[in-house]
């Protein structure tokens, strides 16, 4: 697993991925800091946490990506530009 920040509210995320994690994708619903890659229609692709991908509406722009904002630990909203 590699650490990066989540490209909405930046905190840090793990990236699952490999043998390590077979058994254990999706377990803890984000709140250890897991992340995937939302790939958009047009064409960008966001690593976003799993609080952030809950903030985020149906069928998001790059827009409503960077007006993501971490509130706390565990939740994330999106804010005003």
């Amino acid at each position: 697993m590699s650490k990066t920040s989540c490209d909405g509210c930046g905190r840090t995320v793990t990236v699952s991925g490999g043998i390590a994690n077979l058994w254990s994708v999706g377990t803890d619903a984000g709140t250890v800091g897991t992340a995937i890659t939302l790939e958009l229609e047009d064409g960008s692709s966001h690593l976003l946490c799993y609080p952030c991908l809950e903030a985020i509406p149906d069928y998001p722009t790059t827009e409503d990506v960077e007006r993501l904002e971490q509130v706390d630990d565990e939740t994330s909203r999106v804010g005003t530009l």
